[in-house]
């Protein structure tokens, strides 16, 4: 069955990004210490085209989030931003929908990556992404005013948040502009490990 989730590494105040992003600076003023814990792992490092690496709990919870998504939807000031460091073999694996307001047509990478440009809405962008998944989950990847947008809509199936153990002070918020209805989550899982707290919730409907 397919579900819909959202996965970000987050600072304890709650930012997933630093302030100032731009095309060049796609995290932030800061945001290094939001993924400082994943570097590292062998899996994040297999998904670079890498070897080696840690095998540990955070190395396979991000194993096990890569492996159960089968399509992504991200905006179009991510993809801008990692458009030229993702290179000709993006570590995505998987089609990519991406919201924009400027169309363009569909470019293939390397690695079984294609990003579709998508002008006409999340729900569209949503539909698109689920007939693309093959059953398997399909990851609402960001930036913040993406996944925001698929919360105030009632989107989100789960939440995974992997709390750093840092403050950014100011940056963007992931909960920031969701609206003022009240949304109750029911946790799945929390593990925590020496570099994040991983908080896995159902978001109730």
């Amino acid at each position: 069955m397919t579900i819909v989730t959202a996965d970000f590494a987050m600072s304890l105040d709650g930012c997933i990004a630093g302030t100032g992003v731009t095309v060049d600076n796609p995290g932030g003023h800061g945001a290094e210490a939001l993924f400082h814990w994943i570097h590292d792992l062998a899996s994040w490092r297999e998904r670079q085209g890498m070897t080696g690496g840690e095998e540990n709990r955070d190395s396979q919870i991000m194993r096990e989030w890569f492996d159960a998504t089968g399509a992504v939807v991200m905006g179009r000031l991510m993809y801008d931003t990692g458009e030229k460091p993702w290179g000709d073999n993006p570590p995505f694996r998987a089609p990519v929908f991406v919201l924009t307001h400027r169309p363009r047509r569909p470019v293939v990478k390397q690695g079984g990556t294609t990003f579709t440009f998508v002008t006409d809405g999340i729900h569209s962008a949503l539909e698109q992404a689920r007939a693309a998944a093959g059953g398997r989950n399909v990851d609402i990847a960001g930036g913040a005013d993406t996944v925001q947008q698929f919360l105030r809509a009632g989107l989100v199936d789960e939440l995974q948040l992997h709390v750093v153990p840092v403050l950014l002070g100011e940056g963007l918020r992931l909960f920031d502009r969701i609206g003022p209805q009240q949304r109750k989550l029911e946790p799945i899982r929390v593990v925590d490990t020496p570099r994040a707290t991983h908080l896995k919730y159902r978001v109730l409907k």
